[in-house]
Order: C-alpha cells, then sequence, then structure tokens
C-alpha cells in the first residue's frame, strides 16, 4: 500500500475540523481529493466514506464518554439514515459509470457542498440569535418522524455524494431542536454518523471504487486529526474561528466544482473578503469602549451622585466612610452586615 504524505496531511487537518466542530469531513475532504490530487469524483467519495466510518467511531467515543451524546435522537436518525445511505450507492451505480458519470458526480457534489454552505451560515445565524444553548439532554422531546425524515435526505446524500453528515445533518438538527447545546449538537451527530457511514461505506465497498492505498493515506491523518479534535472541542472559542473558513472553503470548493471559472473563483473570494473585513469593522464599533467610559466616570456606582461624597469619575479611597444605606444598623437595609463590611 503506497503512502501519500500529502493526502494524510490533508486528512490530519479535516479530521481535526470534524471533531472540533462536527462538520466538514465529506465537505471538505471530498473536493480536497478532487481538485487538489486528482482522484476521480466517484473514488474520492468511496475512498472518504471508509475512511469516515473509521474515523468517525474515534470522535463519538470521547462525547459518549463526556455524554454529550443523545441516545434518543440518535436511534430515530439512524433508523433512516442507514437503508437511505446504502441505497444512496445504488442510486450512484444506477447512473452508469464513465467520464460522463464522473462529471455528473462532481456536478451534483458542487451543488451539494453549495447547500451545505448554506446551511452552515444559516446554523451560525440560528446559533448568534438563541444565545448560549442551556438545554438539558433529557429535557428535549424528541419528534420522531422529522427527526426520521432528517435521516433519510441524510442519508441519501451521503451515500451519492459522502457530504452531508456533518453539516446538512447538523443544521436540521439544530433546526428541529433550537435549544440543543453546541456540544451535545456535535457529539449526537458524530454519534449517529458512525453507523450511517458504515452503510454507506459498505455499499461503495459492493458497488463503488473503493481505493486502499488512498484510504490507508488519509486514515494516518485523520485518525489522530479527529480525536485531537474532539478533546479540545469542550470549552474552547477555537470552533468560532474555524467555522467561518471552512464555510469559505466549502463554498469556493462547490462553485469550482460546477464549473465556475478560476478568474470568477478570484473575484467571489475578493467578496468574501471584502465582507469578512467590513463585518469585523462593525464588530469592533458595536463593542463599547470600556475605558473612555469608566475615565468619563460612567461606570456604574461611580458615576456622578452614584456614591454620596465621592465625585464623578472617582472610587472611593479605603479610608472613606461607607455610605448611609449600606452599613449596618437598625435603619440600614442590611442589618446582618458590620458597620464598614461590604
Amino acid at each position: 500500500m503506497d503512502v501519500d504524505p500529502l493526502v494524510t496531511l490533508a486528512g490530519l487537518l479535516v479530521g481535526f475540523v470534524v471533531g472540533l466542530t462536527g462538520m466538514g469531513g465529506g465537505a471538505l475532504m471530498t473536493p480536497i481529493l478532487v481538485l487538489l490530487f486528482g482522484v476521480q469524483p466517484l473514488a474520492a467519495v468511496s475512498s472518504d466514506l471508509v475512511a469516515s466510518a473509521v474515523m468517525k467511531p474515534v470522535g463519538a467515543t470521547v462525547h459518549l464518554r463526556r455524554g454529550t451524546v443523545h441516545r434518543g435522537l440518535v436511534g430515530w436518525l439512524v433508523l433512516g439514515s442507514v437503508p437511505a445511505g446504502f441505497c444512496g450507492v445504488l442510486v450512484l451505480r444506477a447512473l452508469g459509470d464513465g467520464a460522463a458519470v464522473q462529471d455528473r458526480i462532481k456536478v451534483t457534489m458542487g451543488a451539494i457542498l453549495i447547500v451545505a454552505a448554506l446551511a452552515m451560515l444559516a446554523k451560525a445565524e440560528i446559533d448568534r440569535r438563541r444565545g448560549p444553548g442551556s438545554a438539558d439532554a433529557a429535557a428535549i422531546i424528541v419528534r420522531p418522524l422529522p427527526t426520521l425524515a432528517i435521516g433519510v435526505v441524510g442519508g441519501l446524500v451521503v451515500g451519492m455524494t459522502s457530504v452531508g453528515s456533518g453539516s446538512l445533518i447538523i443544521v436540521l438538527l439544530l433546526w428541529l431542536y433550537p435549544s440543543i447545546r453546541g456540544s451535545q449538537l456535535v457529539g449526537t451527530d458524530l454519534a449517529q454518523a458512525v453507523p450511517l457511514v458504515a452503510a454507506a461505506s459498505l455499499g461503495h465497498l459492493i458497488f463503488g471504487d473503493f481505493q486502499l492505498g488512498l484510504t490507508g493515506s488519509l486514515l494516518l491523518g485523520s485518525l489522530p486529526g479527529v480525536y485531537l479534535g474532539a478533546r479540545v472541542s469542550a470549552g474552547t472559542s477555537t470552533s468560532r474561528v474555524i467555522r467561518p473558513a471552512v464555510v469559505v472553503v466549502v463554498s469556493l470548493s462547490g462553485l469550482k466544482l460546477v464549473g465556475l471559472p478560476t478568474e470568477a473563483l478570484g473575484a467571489v473570494l475578493a467578496l468574501v473578503a471584502v465582507g469578512v473585513a467590513g463585518w469585523a469593522v462593525r464588530r469592533r464599533a458595536a463593542v463599547p469602549d470600556v475605558a473612555a467610559d469608566i475615565e468619563a466616570g460612567a461606570e456604574v456606582g461611580i458615576a456622578a451622585g452614584a456614591v454620596p461624597g465621592v465625585a464623578a469619575g472617582e472610587a472611593p479611597g479605603a479610608d472613606e466612610p461607607v455610605p448611609t444605606g449600606l452599613a449596618g444598623g437598625a435603619d440600614g437595609p442590611y442589618p446582618a452586615l458590620s458597620r464598614g463590611q461590604p
């Protein structure tokens, strides 16, 4: 088995992103194989799915140990995604073989990638509006039929393109269960992806264009990558930086696969860069200048009149008497506090 170190490096980076954010596996790895390494689309889909079948359990195991997997959701998702994933391979093979089919797969993959990028943007907007998730796993009420439908749609797309397990399904779950915590969303998606990718991989091993050397190179990098990503996923804000980059890469890959010229891709990338710069400027302008507020005496409790006997912009000194009403005593609102005690 010949090992390609560049493919291994790509697998390491993609695996880390998958473990950290729960998205980007097929959406990143498959177009990388097609666009950068010149692998035929069907071989890229088959090899990526087989590699994912080995990689996904590593990240899922970490989340299972941490208790960030909703088993009820996983059960209904798997019920729909496993048969649909295998059927996706059959649909793919029914299209035939040859250059025309490879081009068709490439265009379909590009369209799915564009949809996946839009889904990632939708997820970011939902996250922004809802704020930090605080739902408990036991508090989420499972909706069986819609969850089953998400599994069917996601499984069919994954079986045909290897894209969707960590992008489309995770966004649809967030839309259906908006109160689910971020870490729980990632853990649930990784857990349901294990049997889904296994079923799709089995189909590609039988009917697809599996290449052992390519898959082995992917696994050498993706296995440690997904483990490290899953280990650092909880309690870190790194994913907030990585996710926008994933959206940009997935969008450009999708546009390239559907046949957009390189010059047009450069123009799109320039527009994206301008948009990101404008967003960063607006975000920075929206942050209040705390230092200026303190200097002007506008901070709560130090503004003019907020503390009797203390001028605006000044803090009470250590030897200043405690203002009337905060000290202990019969006529004070906090009789349990002794005079001079905060």
